[in-house]
């Protein structure tokens, strides 16, 4: 218990916002790398995703890798990617190593979202003459919206967790105060820094679950 009344002194300290590497800017180094990395994998999954989705190919090629990515160990892969591109881009290893890690969950929302979608609602679509473009964005696209939003809110949980072990690069947010405090026994820096993280999970994860209720066309949510 006194471990965590001094993590919680230690948090609230005035010292973290004079401290070579004050919180506020620890917090926004976190939330850049988490919402780039997520951005970019966003763009690169969901419209793999809406494709396998629409058309039904490829739905076995997603689900290995997805389950294959998934698998990586994220400090290994990143300390991999560091070697390969050298110590000079740490920070564009540390990327790919947090895209590589979003992509799974925001893929398999996107092509989830529109397999989960009953047929008979896409061949009314047709019937009525819809082009194949106007069912995906018409249709498909909003009844599969929220499942979307849930892989990108996995994916941006998973993303913040795995940011924390940037600090082993030093490239910074909340994971340095757990990194720093560790060699020199300071554990209630260590637990400070890991409810620091846990905190903005939380708050991240609210605030996706309030936009995953939103995107529930309202026809849906009715029912």
């Amino acid at each position: 218990m006194n471990l965590i009344a001094d993590a919680l002194a230690w948090l609230f300290s005035p010292d973290r916002l004079t401290d070579s590497h004050p919180l506020p800017a620890a917090f926004a180094e976190h939330l850049a790398y988490t919402f780039l990395a997520v951005a970019i994998a966003a763009v690169i999954a969901i419209p793999l995703g809406w494709a396998i989705g629409h058309t039904g190919r490829g739905r076995g090629v997603a689900v290995a890798l997805s389950g294959a990515a998934r698998a990586v160990p994220s400090f290994g892969l990143i300390l991999l990617l560091v070697l390969i591109l050298g110590v000079t881009h740490r920070p564009e290893a540390a990327m790919i190593a947090f895209v590589v890690l979003a992509i799974p969950s925001i893929l398999a929302g996107a092509y989830t979202g529109l397999d989960a979608i009953d047929r008979r609602t896409i061949d009314a679509g047709r019937a009525m003459g819809m082009t194949e473009w106007q069912i995906l964005w018409r249709i498909e696209a909003p009844l599969g919206l929220p499942l979307l939003v849930g892989g990108i809110r996995s994916a941006v949980l998973q993303v913040v967790a795995t940011v924390t072990i940037a600090a082993y690069v030093n490239l910074g947010g909340l994971g340095y105060a757990i990194i720093q405090g560790i060699p020199l026994r300071r554990f209630d820096q260590v637990l400070g820094g890991a409810l620091a993280v846990a905190a903005l999970a939380l708050v991240l994860d609210g605030v996706f679950a309030i936009l995953q209720r939103a995107a529930r066309p309202r026809g849906v949510a009715a029912r």
